[in-house]
């Protein structure tokens, strides 16, 4: 029986960058901008603005990573989860190809970050693979390279002999390797950032939860629990992590969560076999598997659903028949860390960016591409801050209507989640 599984992150057991002690706000101050949220969106903002020299105060409920920065599955990826073509149907010619572009050379920005900083987050610049699982999504993925071949980008699909060495799985019937992309440890990422902006000149309080915003003359004032900043701009980072009615980034997604399972560190042939050169990975099921190693050599695994709330033995099972489909040459696998992290989801799966009132910014529905998407819309605010021009933001500023019955996406995503995850473990799914 499985005994030496707990309910807690990986990534802040692994991080080679320290945790940072960030005080509580328990004054009043002033600032030209105000950044609500520390994860990867609010600490970019609030890094690029400090390198701009503008005086920037970031506001953290939690502590640095609290939410979803910390606890994804770490993949840098490029583009969004749609294929480019989808996202211009979505989105129009314009913005589906501006989103496109930003987006795709997003995992750029992201290493540049880490090496110019010397960010420890355990980058590895091999790619990702997304991997057909079957026939049909294998047509998915020639479709998909086609539309990304078209646009430029460095993709390739790798079928036979050649598709077995880099996934290590005969089960996969072909890969579409992305050498634009990487992977990276999200905690370490995350405190790099924070190091690096308050280097830069940031203030960060975390502890600090935002119970309020006010207009005062032609300026905003936040309020916490015990202090105050009041501010030119302010910028909502708060995603899919956000709670108060008063916020209105909440109107523009509905939450989805994201499990994953991590195991003791493996050794052997049969281990190394399994993404040699440290890609991460997803298939293309209905609802798809995660499958990446760590540093230490571990495998994890994961899938959208929530995990919290249920049983440990549910999520081991499930995990045992993925990795015995995918690797049985790997035999009994000790499952060591279980975690879940939220995910903003949106309608049309594309992201939103707007302004809810003149002075505030606010971004949400990464729809799981939080780490490029939120680094280079952190710089694009930056940018437009200081510059009022919105070049370098995905998408133009709008005014998004909101999601109606959010509760109800919310609800049917889930559930749809959890009937496919049963089937798995009863091997009707496979």
């Amino acid at each position: 029986m499985q005994t030496t599984l707990s309910e807690r992150c990986l990534w802040l057991h692994t991080s080679a960058e320290a945790p940072l002690k960030y005080p509580a706000l328990n004054s009043q101050e002033e600032a030209e901008v105000c950044v609500v949220g520390g994860g990867i969106t609010g600490l970019s903002t609030a890094l690029h603005l400090a390198e701009k020299g503008i005086k920037v105060i970031l506001l953290e409920a939690g502590e640095i990573p609290s939410g979803g920065s910390g606890r994804n599955v770490g993949l840098v990826n490029a583009g969004l989860w749609i294929p480019p073509d989808d996202i211009v149907a979505a989105l129009g010619a314009e913005k589906g190809e501006r989103a496109n572009t930003v987006l795709g050379g997003a995992p750029s920005k992201v290493f540049g970050l880490i090496e110019r900083h010397a960010i420890a987050c355990d980058a590895t610049r091999t790619g990702t693979l997304h991997l057909g699982h079957s026939s049909k999504g294998c047509q998915a993925l020639e479709r998909r390279l086609n539309q990304l071949q078209k646009r430029g980008a460095p993709v390739s699909l790798l079928t036979g002999e050649a598709c077995e060495q880099i996934t290590g799985t005969s089960k996969i019937h072909a890969a579409l390797l992305d050498k634009r992309a990487g992977t990276l440890n999200p905690c370490a990422y995350t405190r790099g950032l924070a190091r690096t902006a308050t280097h830069l000149g940031a203030t960060l309080y975390c502890q600090s939860a935002v119970t309020g915003i006010e207009r005062q003359a032609d300026r905003w004032s936040l309020l916490t629990q015990n202090g105050r900043v009041t501010a030119d701009r302010v910028v909502m980072a708060t995603n899919a992590y956000t709670e108060d009615d008063w916020n209105q980034v909440r109107q523009h997604f509905f939450t989805g969560y994201y499990y994953q399972l991590a195991s003791q560190p493996l050794t052997g042939a049969a281990a190394e076999a399994i993404l040699p050169d440290k890609q991460g990975s997803w298939d293309t099921r209905t609802v798809l598997s995660s499958i990446r190693r760590d540093k230490d050599g571990r495998l994890l695994l994961g899938s959208l659903g929530k995990g919290e709330g249920k049983p440990l033995a549910y999520l081991t099972r499930w995990a045992d028949t993925i990795q015995n489909h995918y690797f049985p040459a790997l035999g009994k696998v000790r499952w060591e860390y279980t975690w879940t992290g939220k995910i903003a989801f949106t309608p049309e799966h594309t992201l939103r960016i707007f302004e809810p009132a003149p002075g505030i910014l606010s971004a949400t529905g990464y729809n799981g591409r939080g780490i490029t998407t939120g680094t280079v819309v952190g710089e694009g605010f930056a940018h437009y801050i200081t510059t009022g021009e919105d070049s370098l933001l995905p998408l133009p500023l709008s005014q998004p209507k909101p999601i109606k019955a959010r509760p109800l996406w919310s609800c049917a995503y889930e559930g749809g989640f959890s009937l496919y995850h049963a089937g798995q473990c009863l091997r009707v799914l496979i």
